[in-house]
């Protein structure tokens, strides 16, 4: 009853099949050619999609707008530590990552590119800049995207993404107070050899019965150690699962109308929320499912006032970039009713009017 994997995998058709209906699934979304068991969690996922273009490309620079998740960047930055590679962070500009800066540091020495789509403000990237910036130098572009969003999106493969990763919690994955998580990551077909984890796939046995069997699995670590392509050799099966079991049951049209309510909802909070006084959009941008509010007061002081009547407002993102104090990014999924997003909106009305914006 863990998020975590059977250690040998083969000895179960079962655990086999369903890696494989995940893998499948994860290549349909993101239109990519391979997809492996699953990883810990995105964030992990996002960093070992930078190893893999280093040990591809065989060099040490890597580029990450600072428009992906900042909780991505520190693991990222974590995981690169002990390695002789330089990691470079560009700083966004208008809530999207600024490609002058980053055509300014992307060269001949740059193994990748990572970018988010949508970013973690929710808005959308020019992905076809960043294609344009990393594969005129042969590096890779790595691209984390929001799985719900990708059924409205054009696919990463059809942009020319070369590998894409993600968190697949969205899911059917309960939130349970942060986790367990469960990262996905898919590649173009040359790039298989390379990818950490394990991969199943479908075959035929002796007596010509369909079957599920192991293909690859980055074991390598064992007898390689440090010079291992990736210390992952496992997936997050259980969660892995819960993915496979709600996209299964959701259905292409299922999951495009997830995705469309989703976007639906926040349009609709979106437009009530900014025709309140004192409340206004951070960047006039366009959005899917999350989208960046200018609050009158620090964002962090809002969600501390709303949570005190069991609403969570959204989260500050003051907490992690400098002079966004101001800055509360909501977003919303196809659970949200009219009536909630009405008593989000009300709320905030009442805030404004109790005075408390004023004296604090």
């Amino acid at each position: 009853m863990t998020a975590y994997t059977p250690y040998q995998a083969e000895v179960a058709q079962g655990t086999l099949q369903v890696i494989y209906e995940f893998q499948s699934h994860i290549c349909r979304i993101t239109g990519l050619e391979a997809a492996n068991a699953s990883m810990y969690d995105g964030a992990s996922a996002a960093a070992e999609a930078l190893i893999l273009s280093i040990s591809v490309t065989k060099r040490k620079k890597v580029v990450v707008s600072e428009t992906v998740s900042p909780m991505w960047r520190e693991v990222i930055s974590t995981y690169l530590s002990g390695r002789d590679v330089e990691l470079v962070f560009v700083p966004l500009k208008d809530g999207n990552s600024d490609f002058e800066k980053i055509a300014d540091v992307v060269d001949e020495n740059t193994a990748a590119l990572l970018i988010s789509q949508p970013n973690f403000f929710g808005f959308l990237e020019d992905v076809d800049q960043a294609v344009e910036l990393i594969h005129k130098v042969g590096g890779k572009l790595v691209v984390g995207v929001d799985p719900v969003a990708q059924a409205l999106l054009k696919t990463p493969a059809e942009f020319g993404a070369d590998i894409v990763v993600g968190e697949g919690q969205p899911f059917g994955v309960p939130i349970s107070f942060g986790g367990p998580l469960v990262g996905f990551f898919a590649v173009k077909k040359e790039l298989i050899r390379f990818m950490p984890g394990r991969i199943v796939s479908r075959t035929k046995d002796v007596d010509d019965k369909e079957g599920f069997v192991l293909t690859l699995q980055t074991r390598e670590q064992h007898i390689r150690r440090e010079k291992a392509t990736s210390n992952i050799c496992t997936n997050q099966a259980l969660c892995a699962t819960a993915v496979t079991i709600y996209l299964s049951l959701l259905g292409k049209e299922g999951f495009k109308q997830v995705a469309l309510l989703s976007a639906e909802k926040a349009q609709e909070a979106y437009k009530k929320i900014i025709a309140l006084d004192g409340f206004d959009a951070y960047f006039d941008k366009p959005f899917v499912r999350e989208f960046a509010i200018k609050t009158p007061i620090p964002a962090k002081q809002v969600i501390t006032e709303l949570a005190k009547n069991n609403l969570l407002a959204g989260i500050d993102a003051g907490r992690w970039f400098v002079g966004f104090d101001n800055c509360l990014i909501i977003a919303c999924t196809e659970k949200r009713t009219s009536k909630e997003i009405d008593r989000l909106t009300e709320s905030l009305k009442e805030l404004s009017k109790s005075g408390i914006l004023s004296s604090l």
